[in-house]
């Protein structure tokens, strides 16, 4: 019974490095916990509880007296590299790995209020949030306040009273609106508001919240991080007294946990993310510009062109436009329907961020569960189409875009 496996002995750890690594590295490196095998890639624990040496362990294992993974739903080796690999790359203290995006959004919110508080968000955002914020929350007796654009005063007004939290979707999806994240975490931390930052669109790589003033990052992992169509994930990034006074009590009771081997699939993805998005960026960045000079289009919605309105801010606080772009045709629905089937490189999908280059209708599809007025007051119009931009080659997709166009 004591007998060890084949090949097994203590992993003896090397010295960590003495100098700052960079994210790239990180990205390769951060969280990886070896077992006593040695393995190069990190293993997969799929595996839902945990054993003691004895009945004290437990007891202290449960009370945080020692550091013992407890139970699959708090922890697991596997989560953890990948919410250390994350943090890394953020910048964070700590990361919570979840089973989704959404439920990433809705945790990172909820943990914080009760009835009466007050949330401030930025009125673009994408449909689910809409209807966490302004069907869900309210009922538990939260107001909520909406925010358009990035007029200061506008923030200021929102933000003169006592606000619990404020969200902020920057860039928006779908139609890629710039929220300032510096302006707004001053006013918000006036009033002692935390302020959360869904960074789906911009991802790691191209914007970093916390750097900017905002107390909380969100992901949808399924996009950039994994970025390439295979599992449903989210993140929640923070500070010490964030993730360990507010999020986790949450989080462990209410059981939106992230399955190990779903976060196996991310820790390996993430040592590839920051080529991807370059790619992706670098791509859209050519087709933002090439659509921008077509007559068949009406605008060109993307963070790296100077028509944007709010370039300048973008600009500040983002190292690229992103993988997104929002299209608005001169046409109706069915010119725009005739032009997403005519492509045949670009895949008709409602997801994004991912390797493959993506189109979807959001009026139609992801914007679908809002009413018509929300959508109108959103700017999403039966003419609006979203673009995610993939890694095939850049020629590729200008000629399957411009086919398409005739």
């Amino acid at each position: 019974m004591s007998k060890r496996p084949w090949g097994y002995q203590p992993l003896q750890q090397r010295p960590d490095p003495q100098w700052s690594l960079h994210p790239d590295t990180h990205a390769v490196r951060a969280g990886l916990a070896r077992s006593g095998f040695g393995e190069t890639s990190e293993a997969l624990y799929l595996n839902s509880g945990f054993t003691y040496s004895s009945a004290e362990e437990a007891f202290d294992s449960f009370a945080d007296e020692v550091d013992h993974f407890v139970y699959g739903r708090f922890a697991n080796p596997t989560i953890a590299m990948f919410e250390q690999r994350l943090a890394a790359i953020e910048g964070a203290e700590f990361c919570v790995g979840t089973g989704s995006g959404m439920s990433a959004m809705f945790a990172s919110i909820a943990c914080l209020v009760k009835t009466g508080d007050r949330v401030v968000a930025s009125a673009a955002m994408f449909s689910s949030c809409y209807v966490v914020l302004t069907e869900i929350l309210p009922k538990w007796g939260v107001q909520i306040v909406l925010v358009k654009g990035n007029d200061p005063q506008e923030w200021a007004r929102a933000l003169s009273e006592p606000t619990v939290a404020v969200f902020l979707e920057t860039p928006s999806n779908p139609l890629l609106e710039i929220v300032d994240i510096r302006m707004v975490s001053d006013l918000a931390h006036k009033v002692g508001a935390t302020v959360v930052v869904d960074n789906v669109m911009a991802s790691p790589v191209l914007q970093r919240p916390l750097s900017l003033g905002a107390d909380v990052v969100m992901y949808s992992a399924t996009k950039h991080i994994d970025g390439q169509g295979r599992v449903l994930a989210g993140a929640i990034l923070g500070s010490f007294s964030y993730i360990h006074e507010k999020l986790n009590p949450f989080v462990r009771h209410t059981g939106p946990s992230l399955s190990p081997f779903n976060a196996w699939v991310l820790v390996k993805s993430l040592e590839t993310m920051s080529m991807r998005v370059e790619r992706m960026n670098n791509n859209a960045q050519v087709i933002a510009e090439f659509l921008e000079s077509r007559s068949e289009i009406k605008r060109v919605r993307y963070p790296g062109l100077k028509s944007h309105p709010d370039y300048a801010i973008a600009q500040r606080q983002m190292s690229g436009g992103g993988s997104t772009i929002s299209i608005e045709f001169q046409g109706n629905r069915s010119d725009v329907f005739r032009f997403m089937n005519a492509l045949r490189v670009i895949d008709i999908s409602n997801n994004l961020g991912d390797s493959k280059s993506l189109i979807t209708h959001p009026a139609s599809t992801t914007h679908r569960r809002l009413t018509m007025e929300v959508q109108a007051e959103m700017g999403i119009t039966e003419s609006v189409l979203r673009l995610s931009v993939g890694l095939e080659h850049s020629s590729d997709l200008l000629a399957d875009i411009e086919q398409a166009l005739k």
